[in-house]
């Protein structure tokens, strides 16, 4: 009872946290402080009872324990236009200057919390709960070009309920089943007038939204959605585990104060990821893993969809961010340094989503970063108890596009973003 009623108040602040801006896309690059400090692996390699999050086939091998954390991402992100950039007026009949660097870091610090709970039913079974921040997308900017005003920012949370079960099928493989209950919020501001924007080459009066009073400053719209992470672990050899993880595309209910902005009256589902992963017990004390992972942003119209991709905000096929699929690389070691101490190191790299031909939009979502830089450690405090820590640097990058003369812009823009990380987790084995 005492864990039911802990998950429940985890899951009540963490709807309201702000969430952070991610770091592969919008997606995190791990889903636990022990994943993250080895790159976020984590398909063939189970560490703690956030294995959910990554692979739910994981679970059977952790045994019986509690994971409770908190993570601190201290995101940078920036827009920076040419000294030539200018933008056209058509009510006062002329082109005014608008280069300039425009910081979107209105709220500089966020705090997203983690929590799971596993419990083996049996030696061979077991079923859990992981809820964890998805990611998130967030940008504030109290100073901004036209058309944006200033204030213009948004804010994408995502929080996942995962209940789980798990089985190994044999002493060499197991398979587990998550169904991921999904609850996102979402706000814009600062949009109107590029709501209001008449679109080039279309009759008098057509504007890029579809519908201008649901597409910016309604506050927080909140949308849920169900999906599924299936995955597989085998053990090859006593040294070398492989691991495979899919999960479903998840569909959400549409944003209903923001169905002028985003394609299908405001629908922004989470998209499908799938991957493949390896652990090899290279000696008795080190363990090297690594992931490859796939994320389909392409296939999520209000993500991938351009500025102008045929139809108006909200409509069909209405604008989006212009993102791509991407793939990520995540490569970590593990090292027993003593009974009480696990040092932990790794790297990510990530594809960026973002191509310069979409850069104006994406003014509102710089998410542009490949390479991070993770360090973690865990020390056991008592016999079944233990702390866990990690750092990221998501080392800085930028894409540099052309501003849209069709819509007036002369110039180019430069979005760049870096990210630090500090994370710590309280682990309990019952």
């Amino acid at each position: 009872m005492q864990l039911k009623k802990l998950a429940l108040s985890l899951a009540l602040a963490g709807i309201a946290l702000p969430a952070a801006h991610a770091t592969n896309g919008y997606f995190q690059p791990g889903f636990s402080v022990k994943s993250v400090g080895m790159g976020g692996v984590g398909i063939a390699f189970p560490q703690d009872a956030l294995a959910a999050a990554i692979n739910p086939a994981g679970m059977v091998d952790i045994g019986n324990r509690l994971d409770f954390g908190v993570s601190a991402f201290e995101p940078k992100r920036d827009a920076s236009l040419s000294s030539n950039a200018t933008v056209y007026s058509p009510q006062a009949g002329q082109s005014f200057p608008i280069g300039g660097s425009y910081g979107g870091n209105d709220t500089k610090t966020f705090i997203i919390p983690e929590f799971g709970v596993n419990y083996m039913l049996n030696p061979t079974m077991s079923v859990g709960l992981s809820i964890y921040g998805n990611g998130g997308l967030n940008t504030g900017y109290s100073k901004i070009f036209p058309p944006f005003a200033p204030g213009t920012g948004v804010d994408l949370q995502q929080l996942f309920f995962a209940p789980s079960f798990a089985m190994k099928v044999n002493s060499s493989n197991s398979i587990g089943v998550s169904l991921n209950i999904v609850h996102q919020s979402f706000r814009a501001n600062g949009l109107t007038n590029l709501c209001n924007a008449p679109v080039p080459g279309a009759p008098a009066g057509t504007t890029l939204s579809a519908n201008p009073a649901a597409c910016t400053d309604n506050g927080h719209a909140d949308s849920n959605g169900v999906g599924v992470r299936i995955g597989w672990i085998g053990q090859l050899t006593p040294t070398l585990a492989v691991g495979a993880t899919y999960q479903s595309e998840t569909h959400m209910q549409g944003f209903d104060k923001y169905r002028g902005l985003f394609a299908n009256a405001g629908q922004f589902n989470i998209p499908a990821n799938f991957g493949i992963g390896l652990a090899w017990k290279a000696t008795p004390a080190m363990t090297i893993a690594a992931d490859i992972v796939r994320i389909d942003y392409g296939s999520i119209p209000a993500i991938a969809n351009g500025m102008l991709p045929g139809q108006l905000g909200g409509q069909t096929n209405g604008p989006g961010f212009g993102w791509k699929s991407i793939n990520v690389y995540k490569l970590g070691v593990a090292y027993q340094y003593n009974e009480a101490l696990t040092l932990r190191a790794g790297w990510n790299h990530g594809d960026n989503p973002i191509d310069s031909s979409n850069i104006l939009f994406n003014t509102l979502a710089p998410g542009v970063i490949k390479d991070h830089l993770t360090l973690g450690a865990t020390y056991a405090i008592a016999k079944n108890m233990e702390l866990s820590f990690d750092y990221v640097h998501a080392f800085g990058n930028s894409v540099t596009g052309q501003l849209p003369g069709n819509f007036g812009f002369t110039g180019t823009e430069t979005l760049s973003m870096s990210q630090n990380v500090l994370g710590v987790t309280l682990g309990w084995k019952y």
